[in-house]
């Protein structure tokens, strides 16, 4: 009986696969110019596609049609027949209305904006959108289901036959054709997710609970897996911005949407017994963060119904060759439309062209068993810091048999056997092996990481030529304690330096965490202006191999510290610490000497400081992923972030010198201002109370190096500004394409377009100044009279890696050896 029925289902799917229809091709003007948004749909019905910037397209059906409609405003509508199942590179002519001449001025570049039905439909939704869905109840709760796919697109002969693939061919029987491009793909990865959903309007807080997870050959990554689900952030088409990538693109259904979009109202139907409209939308203009598609909206809630986006091909993103997606909403009681199915497709690739060879990136989304107006109680939304419970990574089969709203198709059940086999083949090792090098910077053994390697090499003019070698245990992703260290050897000086630190997670909950570690090592400390006790950490301005002028003014610094860490909020973290440091200068051409007594006679050239400090630290919005004594943020500079330093130096305790009370306050911020850009402002304060030397001061960050280190100031020599008290403001808008976007010529480039501000005041006292005892380098100098400033303006998205900065300075010119202008750069991967 089981052989019969796996013949009747083998039967049916051969079937199947000769009812599918496939058309694609080009539709163009008869001048030759391709028609973009044109319209092209299996006839008798409503399935259909709209054509690219370059008026290509591609359509698929699981039926069988004989005919295509082609239409767009101000042309004749077409209608093409099909003689075959598949018709694809067709090019197709659209001849101009003689008697919609007039109306083509206004259709092929922009609808108008007056007396245009589409966009007083569009209106209607402005008006009544937070009177739809879950936004009409107090509370909510739901359950979604979560599919994950990645596919690896464009297989063809040379891709299989290509040596990468040795000994991994039989991965290539699993190809099929994607409904949306028409190309081949190889399913490679597949992440399933249940999830119950509670949220509150009225205090506007939500909480998700993971009930299980799923995935093919990466067991459970929590990383890869919060990676992906940041990469595809949830969203509401009826916002004005949706947000993928970093980048906001512009709504269709956007208050600001009749300036990007142009709108057409092409049909009027019943769907699923709601009586409809259906306006279809494209872009005014090139090389703008925008979509096109269409979208079903009902003619009494003015709610959606369904939505098609998909992003232009000029869209200015990196990385990203296609973006699809798909919302479906049904009605309950009559009146309200809820969200039921979300897919988002895109199609990451180094090149834009179409036979360039890429990765789909699949995500669906399916919601259901909505319930409302229960209340949960405030405490419920406040307790919402996950734990890690294994059960919900290991779930059976019944569990996704009872959870799964989708059944899986071939493609994906194929994913799970295919990666289970694919992890004993030797060559997958070896990719894998070399894809988790690149990622995590470590190489993996045993228990033990080496690394990070790309700072194995460096140079400082103390050091000359410095190398490094370090690592740190690794039993998993979770581990409740992590040893790490390193070695240093500096060619120049034949000294070695070292790192050792140690941490243990105690309770899990709260996140208390004990650390402790000793560092000996030559470190560049006039590079920030807040000041911290991480053990391993070493800026670059230290060993950059380039720069302006000598890195001369360099510390000896013998570093040991503990503390105790504890998270009572989430992302609210309380520092409780203590340190020991003894600090002198590693150059006979830099001084951290200082007066030890009265009368000035008596010097001494090392600083030996006992501090204590309480550190406080909130970062509203920020992801993490882990559960052990590390985590891993995976949306790093995406949120605010607060620090408040308190730390009182003791003298006397293991002979420490000096007596003190400091504070210092760091905010930084960054604002997604829709179509604008992105805004980051920063800002620093502190106060030193009580008498100290150089090396326990605050040194306005400057930037010798020729890499553009955000917080410092580009024009500024190490130590050429010393305060006791300091602010700092940085401003840095990133325009994201906006204006050059709109240059001929330059637009094709994608580049985008940055400016920066960036002001310092502060002061040193009559005291501070006369225990200093160097009278050359440095001079200590603060910037009292008026704000030091400078401006830059940059480019970036150069080759989609590379941004350069031009800095101006604003002021302060009669300072020795002042630098009016520089240019620094900087390597980045970012859409």
């Amino acid at each position: 009986m089981r052989y019969f029925y796996l013949l009747c289902l083998s039967l049916f799917s051969v079937l199947s696969a000769f009812s599918q229809t496939k058309v694609s091709g080009v539709v163009n003007d008869e001048s030759g110019n391709p028609v973009p948004f044109a319209n092209v749909i299996f006839a008798n019905s409503s399935v259909g596609t709209i054509t690219n910037d370059d008026g290509s397209f591609y359509l698929e059906s699981e039926e069988t049609y004989k005919a295509i409609n082609i239409s767009f405003v101000g042309f004749k509508s077409q209608v093409l027949e099909l003689t075959k199942s598949a018709t694809y590179d067709i090019e197709i002519i659209l001849e101009e209305e003689a008697s919609a001449l007039d109306e083509v001025v206004i259709y092929q570049g922009k609808t108008s904006k007056k007396n245009n039905p589409a966009i007083d439909i569009l209106r209607k939704i402005w008006e009544n959108k937070r009177e739809n869905g879950i936004y009409k109840f107090d509370q909510y709760q739901y359950k979604k289901y979560e599919k994950q796919e990645f596919d690896l697109n464009t297989i063809d002969s040379s891709l299989i036959n290509s040596r990468i693939f040795n000994g991994m061919e039989f991965v290539f029987e699993q190809t099929d054709t994607n409904s949306v491009t028409g190309k081949t793909y190889l399913p490679i990865f597949i992440n399933e997710a249940v999830y119950r959903v509670y949220g509150n309007n009225e205090t506007n807080k939500e909480k998700e609970v993971l009930l299980g997870n799923k995935n093919s050959g990466f067991s459970d990554n929590q990383t890869l897996i919060a990676f992906i689900k940041d990469l595809y952030k949830e969203y509401d088409v009826y916002d004005n911005y949706l947000k993928f990538f970093d980048k906001s693109f512009v709504s269709p259904l956007s208050t600001t949407g009749i300036n990007v979009y142009n709108y057409v109202l092409a049909d009027s139907s019943y769907v699923d017994n709601k009586w409809c409209y259906k306006i279809v939308y494209y872009p005014r203009r090139k090389n703008e963060l925008t979509f096109k598609g269409d979208f079903w909206v009902n003619d009494t809630t003015w709610a959606i119904k369904k939505i098609n986006l998909a992003a232009t091909k000029s869209a200015n993103i990196n990385w990203v060759r296609d973006i699809y997606i798909e919302q479906d909403f049904e009605v309950l009681n009559d009146s309200i439309f809820l969200i039921t199915r979300d897919h988002f497709m895109s199609d990451f690739a180094f090149r834009k062209k179409d036979d360039a060879r890429g990765v789909y990136g699949k995500r669906t989304t399916l919601y259901d068993e909505y319930s409302f107006d229960i209340d949960r109680g405030e405490a419920f939304y406040n307790n919402d810091r996950e734990q890690y419970i294994e059960q919900v990574y290991n779930r059976d089969s019944t569990f996704w048999e009872q959870n799964r709203m989708e059944s899986l198709n071939k493609d994906e059940r194929q994913i799970y056997d295919m990666l289970d086999t694919l992890k004993t083949v030797k060559a997958f090792q070896r990719l894998y092996n070399i894809g988790s090098i690149l990622a995590s910077g470590y190489i993996e053994f045993d228990n033990f990481d080496y690394g990070p390697i790309f700072s194995t090499f460096g140079y400082n003019d103390v050091e000359g030529i410095r190398v490094r070698a370090g690592g740190r245990t690794y039993f998993g992703r979770n581990d409740p304690w992590r040893i790490e260290g390193y070695t240093a050897y500096g060619f120049k000086d034949n000294k070695f330096k070292y790192g050792l630190s140690g941490k243990i997670l105690v309770d899990q909950r709260s996140r208390l965490i004990l650390s402790g570690g000793n560092r000996r090592d030559i470190e560049q400390l006039g590079a920030s202006l807040t000041n911290t006790n991480d053990v391993l950490g070493r800026s670059l301005a230290s060993s950059s191999l380039i720069t302006v002028g000598s890195n001369t003014s360099l510390t000896n610094i013998n570093l040991s510290t503990f503390a105790l860490e504890i998270e009572p909020l989430k992302n609210f973290e309380v520092r409780f610490g203590g340190s020991y440091r003894t600090l002198r200068s590693a150059s006979d051409q830099f001084s951290l000497d200082y007066y030890t007594n009265e009368e000035r006679t008596e010097i001494a050239s090392e600083i030996d400081q006992t501090e204590i400090s309480t550190m406080l630290t909130y970062s509203p919005g920020r992801k993490t992923t882990g559960y052990g004594v590390e985590r891993t943020v995976i949306n790093d500079g995406d949120f605010p972030r607060l620090f408040l330093n308190y730390a009182v130096g003791i003298k006397d305790v293991f002979s420490s010198d000096f007596e003190y009370e400091k504070v210092q306050f760091y905010y930084r911020h960054p604002w997604q201002l829709g179509g604008v850009g992105k805004l980051t402002t920063t800002l620093e304060a502190g106060k030193t109370f009580g008498e100290v030397p150089l090396g326990l001061l605050n040194v306005v960050p400057g930037n010798q190096t020729l890499f553009s280190i955000y917080g410092t100031y580009p024009l500024l020599d190490f130590y050429e500004f010393v305060t006791d008290t300091y602010t700092s403001v940085h401003l840095e808008h990133n325009f994201n394409g906006r204006f050059l976007g709109r240059i001929p010529l330059l637009r094709d480039l994608n580049l985008r377009e940055i400016v920066a501000v960036r002001a310092v005041t502060g002061s040193i006292s009559d005291e501070n100044q006369a225990l200093n005892a160097s009278y050359s380098n440095p001079v200590l100098m603060a910037p009292s009279n008026k704000p030091y400033w400078s401006y830059s303006v940059g480019i970036g998205n150069i080759f989609k890696v590379f941004r350069l900065d031009f800095h101006f300075r604003g002021n302060y010119f009669e300072n020795p050896g002042a630098r009016k202008f520089g240019i620094t750069g900087s390597f980045g991967f970012y859409f």
